[in-house]
């Protein structure tokens, strides 16, 4: 094969045969891992709301999505074997976090207490934000949630005026998932009926 000549138009033809090869397999990649991260995704969610709700909730209603302009929001109604209603789990996120976006899901039993949440996404530092994933449930000075009821308690950081301790060094990513959580309140409350 012979050799072509060092030249600017040989160099742009050479990188751009290298750009649209990597391109190409780029889009052939993305393609290819798409519906399995769509599939991860939504499982990961399924368990979430398993995880949330009374051991006693039976069937879910049609989920009730809600769209405040910033954030989404969309609450599963819980109801056990007899119909009635007992809770509901609600997906709620704030793009506040100290890297970005968090989604958490919450779950609320009839009366509007925390029985537990899960972090679905988040994208915080290594060892400092991404303790929310236990912080808000450990039983060790204020950090807990779990039973809180935000109508009553006020779920914000001890250093804001509130009730709760901020994740240590990590206070815009607690301040972030909290507003998270009365989010979900707030969408609990309003369709609960």
């Amino acid at each position: 094969m012979a050799q072509l000549e060092s030249s600017f138009k040989n160099m742009i033809l050479v990188l751009s045969g290298i750009t649209l090869f990597a391109a190409g397999t780029l889009a052939s990649m993305s393609e290819f891992t798409k519906e399995p991260i769509e599939a991860s995704k939504t499982a990961k969610q399924q368990n979430a709301i398993k995880e949330v709700l009374p051991a006693s909730f039976d069937h879910l209603a049609e989920p009730v999505k809600i769209a405040d302009g910033v954030e989404n929001i969309v609450v599963y109604k819980a109801y056990n074997s007899k119909n009635e209603f007992i809770g509901a789990a609600v997906e709620s996120s704030s793009n506040n976090g100290f890297a970005g976006k968090i989604v958490i899901m919450v779950g609320f039993d009839k009366d509007g207490n925390i029985i537990n949440y899960s972090v679905l996404e988040q994208k915080e530092t290594p060892g400092l934000g991404t303790k929310m994933v236990d912080w808000f449930k450990t039983k060790k000075g204020n950090q807990s949630i779990i039973g809180k009821n935000p109508a009553i308690a006020k779920l914000t950081v001890s250093k804001d005026g509130g009730e709760v301790d901020a994740i240590t060094a990590s206070t815009i990513s607690s301040r972030a998932f909290l507003s998270s959580v009365r989010n979900a309140y707030q969408a609990f409350r309003k369709n609960k009926k």
